[in-house]
């Protein structure tokens, strides 16, 4: 049987969660081209984000096999990482890491030079990479929607490439601030990059990466659910510690999506304190660059009243899990429906919280514990595989008994 932990309904709630995590995505990537400038480099404050853990753990592994879990960053970094190094591994992952996509990444960084063999089924992991030497082609075409992990991937190991490396991006772009976050780490590291995203063309050149210090900021996607729990909250006096206004972070947009859904960001130098103000009754956002905040917005619309329109959800289809039906399933248990009623659209219809009487599934998905755990502001909820926060927010259920919520595991 699976465990769980039981969350004490409390409407008022106060404090500073001091476990709030450095962001996983920036030190995700620090670590790769760390690891390109030969580990000469000096990164500060890591995430303790089990992710994390994980790159840290897998980039100087001299293992043949590399087992990623179920971290699809990781998985598409190394790949790229392992084959433009020339180092022979198989990399595998779990069930669900196996149903993951990862071809167009594979056929890019065969047109390039590498030589990597699918291991079972066309186009998913795992995969053998048998190699590199020489550089074929120095410009590939990537679909600009696809997960922008893939073109991430391929831009932090071009600087390595003896031509360096041009990549046109085809069709609409998605997630657009993780690839300028990734062309902002490899300058902070000396690579020489041009990011025209209006001509969808990214070019690198062949310049070695430099050492560098850089200190990771706060995790803006963990900061949202702080968001979320004010939101629903009776009387909330919540401050996050330790971010940063300015962020290389696509989800610091949480503080203006947040603005129409009741709650305002007031910066205090590097804090921020987070206040109670009126709602809108409609919400309407496009997704497409903060996939990750989703699974924040959609329980608190649901469980406060507010219709939403919503559009770039697309991805959510092969995250962890298929996130848009584990939404759809568990807002269900409060009256609540979120529907397609034309592609690419997706309507939200609000329940209403009484009581819960079936925990809340998680679906092997953190972001599903931690985007439904605000509703113990509203109810006392179960919520099951409460470990699964330990991929990127560890300390989460802490910092909720920090500021107030009973948690029982």
């Amino acid at each position: 049987m699976d465990s769980s932990v039981i969350l004490t309904h409390s409407p008022t709630l106060k404090g500073a969660p001091h476990g709030l995590p450095s962001s996983k995505s920036i030190s995700n990537r620090a670590l790769l081209i760390n690891a390109l400038t030969g580990n000469r480099s000096i990164v500060r404050n890591l995430s303790a984000a089990r992710d994390t853990k994980l790159m840290q753990a897998l980039v100087n592994s001299p293992e043949k096999t590399i087992d990623v879990m179920d971290a699809g960053t990781t998985m598409r970094f190394l790949t790229a990482y392992f084959a433009i190094t020339n180092q022979q591994k198989i990399l595998t992952g779990t069930d669900r890491m196996k149903q993951r996509p990862i071809g167009l990444l594979v056929e890019a960084l065969r047109k390039i030079g590498a030589i990597i063999e699918y291991q079972a089924i066309s186009g998913y992991p795992p995969i053998e990479i048998k190699g590199f030497s020489i550089q074929k082609e120095y410009l590939i075409e990537m679909p600009g929607h696809v997960s922008s992990q893939y073109i991430s991937a391929l831009m932090m190991v071009a600087p390595t490439l003896p031509k360096g490396l041009t990549i046109k991006l085809t069709g609409h772009l998605a997630s657009i601030p993780y690839i300028e976050m990734t062309a902002a780490l490899m300058r902070e590291f000396g690579a020489d990059v041009t990011l025209d995203l209006k001509k969808q063309h990214i070019s690198i050149k062949p310049i070695s990466y430099k050492t560098a210090s850089l200190i990771v900021e706060a995790d803006w996607s963990a900061a949202s659910y702080w968001f979320a729990f004010v939101a629903l909250a009776t009387e909330a006096q919540i401050v996050l510690p330790n971010v940063t206004e300015k962020s290389l972070q696509g989800d610091r947009v949480i503080v203006e999506l947040m603005e129409k859904i009741g709650v305002h960001g007031k910066f205090r130098g590097n804090s921020i304190e987070l206040i109670k103000i009126k709602n809108a009754g409609h919400l309407e956002w496009n997704f497409t660059h903060c996939p990750d905040l989703a699974q924040t917005v959609l329980p608190v619309c649901a469980a406060k009243g507010i219709t939403g329109n919503f559009t770039g959800l697309e991805s959510l289809r092969i995250k962890e899990t298929d996130r848009i039906a584990a939404l759809q399933n568990e807002l269900k248990k409060i009256g609540s429906e979120l529907t397609e009623p034309q592609p690419g659209l997706w309507k939200l219809v609000p329940g209403k919280i009484s009581s819960l009487n079936s925990p809340v599934e998680t679906y092997h998905d953190h972001r599903m514990a931690m985007g439904f755990a605000p509703w113990a502001t509203l109810t006392d909820i179960t919520i099951q595989s409460p470990d699964v926060v330990n991929k990127s927010y560890p300390a989460f259920w802490d910092d909720v008994r920090s500021v107030g919520i009973q948690a029982r595991l």
